[in-house]
């Protein structure tokens, strides 16, 4: 039986989902990343109106962006990266409070991202290409940035100097 296998993070709200349609050959690979039946199967009834695909090489370090409307599902296409969500609902009694995961083109996974939570990646091969889902079209004035090391947050990076852009220095 085709199923997704979706697990809670310690982050309320935030959920690993690892496809079990992974197909191997002597050609390659298959992965099914995303299917509606399996996702609404699981409980997930996210209509995703979007999806983006960013394409960094290594050390760069994409900060926290997020928006109060959205919901993002991210999976990493190619490469490695370290993916690092945090809670900015200053309503939750896990605000601020973050969760990190290492996402591979080998490990497969995904991971849910709600309304409210912010996420940055730092790239750890010498190209990733980063892809996610989104259940509404861009909107800026939901979207907010935090600082990639923010004391308040106190997120552990695996770089001393990431390359970064002018809106996450």
């Amino acid at each position: 039986m085709v199923s997704l296998k979706v697990e809670n993070t310690q982050l309320e709200g935030v959920l690993k989902i690892t496809p079990n349609t992974i197909f191997e050959d002597f050609r390659g690979e298959y992965v099914e990343t995303y299917n509606r039946r399996l996702f609404e199967e699981a409980g997930l009834n996210h209509e995703f109106l979007e999806d983006d695909i960013s394409v960094s090489t290594k050390n760069v370090l994409r900060g926290f962006h997020g928006d109060a409307r959205r919901t993002k599902l991210i999976t990493c296409l190619f490469g490695k990266f370290y993916f690092v969500v945090v809670n900015n609902d200053p309503k939750s009694a896990q605000y601020r409070h973050w969760a990190s995961f290492t996402m591979s083109d080998k490990n497969y996974f995904s991971i849910l991202v709600p309304p409210n939570f912010g996420n940055a990646h730092l790239v750890l091969s010498e190209r990733t290409i980063f892809h996610y889902k989104q259940t509404g079209m861009y909107d800026p004035d939901a979207q907010f940035t935090l600082k990639w090391n923010d004391p308040t947050i106190g997120a552990w990076w695996p770089v001393k100097n990431p390359q970064l852009s002018v809106r996450d220095e």
